[in-house]
């Protein structure tokens, strides 16, 4: 069997849809898919993954009209079986082309079969007072496509009620960062290497920031927590931007803002984008992981599935719909959205109860086992084969 991926970011891109593919890829591989990937320019600098045999083109000029003539060209020219869309709107510069290509593969003879994944619902730009017609394109997307993955109960539920779609199937996304220590790793020299002792209370948060993130929250609750005489610091991992976003900067700067009027800075330590190894390290440095989302948890939270891999303590909040595998003080604590006290509140009763963070780290590391990657790729591949190939 032949697959193409086609993303709109992938390594050394920074950003979780690239990493997706890139360990989907890499895992399909192993399965003997034969795996190709089609993405953007800026992703050239990469031209073969160092970890497998994937065959990468990263020769898309850009994701407006003229892409049709490149994805058609190189599909006419490499013939694969299968066209795999990762998709999130920001990935593809928030424009709609991408999302009616499928529909003009329908008029080829002999086209490969559609899969899209959808890694979350945001609409696209398209133009000004677009309206209705940016969730439209969402549906057309998944209307033309010959199986649709959703990767959240919260997805599929407003696809399915949106549309009948004969192939749906609900996957979920993996961790991005396996548990994987550097070479001679310590937990109490790699925090007084950060200037940490263990008597300090260290929040973690990892993932870029923006506005459904709750980032502003997170400034909030460390100041509050201060306030009520801890002496508590905060762990920002990762790199804090991505290449395909262009909201999270003018988010991100607010954030520094904020921690600046607070006076917290020396508080704040930010690592920057940093090897899997190094994430792997400071996730394990750190007490308790507070992810504040706006919008709820979700598995769609690729970051939120690392902390629980690497069995740390998450506080984060309620979700938009009720999630069964969340129970809250057994395997996450939850806040409501936007609650600052509620956030601080969480985090102390962690600080000051031995047996609540043992519980949370087993119930998370528990947890964190329904996101697999041989289960996701099998998953994958069974949906390949139920369209009829092989």
């Amino acid at each position: 069997m032949k697959v193409c991926f086609l993303t709109g970011e992938y390594p050394p891109m920074q950003g979780g849809i690239a990493d997706h593919t890139a360990h989907l890829g890499r895992r399909l591989l192993g399965l003997g898919v034969e795996v190709s990937v089609l993405t953007t320019r800026k992703a050239a600098s990469v031209l073969r993954s160092p970890a497998s045999d994937l065959h990468l083109s990263p020769v898309i000029n850009g994701w407006g009209l003229s892409c049709w003539r490149q994805i058609s060209g190189w599909l006419n020219e490499h013939r694969p079986d299968v066209l795999h869309i990762q998709y999130q709107a920001a990935a593809y510069d928030l424009g709609g082309w991408v999302n009616w290509f499928p529909w003009y593969l329908r008029w080829w003879k002999d086209r490969p079969r559609v899969v899209t994944t959808f890694h979350d619902l945001r609409v696209p730009y398209l133009f000004p007072k677009a309206g209705p017609l940016r969730w439209r394109s969402i549906l057309a997307l998944a209307r033309y496509s010959d199986a649709v993955i959703v990767t959240n109960v919260e997805d599929e539920q407003a696809l399915r009620q949106a549309l009948e779609i004969g192939q749906l199937a609900r996957i979920p996304l993996g961790s991005n960062v396996d548990l994987k220590l550097p070479a001679g790793y310590n937990r109490d020299r790699w925090r007084a290497e950060m200037g940490l002792g263990d008597h300090k209370l260290l929040l973690a948060y990892f993932g870029f920031l923006n506005e459904s993130k709750g980032g502003e929250e997170l400034v909030l609750t460390l100041e509050r927590l201060v306030r009520q005489g801890h002496d508590a610091h905060l762990l920002m991992i990762g790199g804090q931007l991505g290449d395909v976003d262009p909201t999270n900067r003018p988010y991100a700067d607010r954030v520094r803002l904020l921690i600046e009027a607070q006076g917290l800075a020396k508080r704040v330590h930010w690592t920057g984008y940093t090897s899997p190894e190094e994430v792997s390290g400071n996730l394990l440095a750190a007490d308790v992981v507070v992810m504040p989302y706006r919008d709820g948890v979700s598995f769609r939270r690729t970051t939120f599935i690392a902390a629980l891999r690497h069995e740390r303590p998450v506080v984060t909040t309620h979700p938009a719909i009720p999630l069964a595998e969340l129970r809250d003080g057994d395997n996450v604590l939850l806040a409501p959205p936007c609650d600052v006290d509620a956030l601080a509140g969480a985090v102390a009763r962690l600080a000051h109860d031995a047996d609540l963070c043992a519980r949370l780290t087993a119930g998370a590391g528990a947890l964190g086992h329904l996101f697999d990657w041989p289960v996701i790729t099998q998953g994958t591949l069974d949906l390949y084969r139920r369209l009829g190939l092989e």
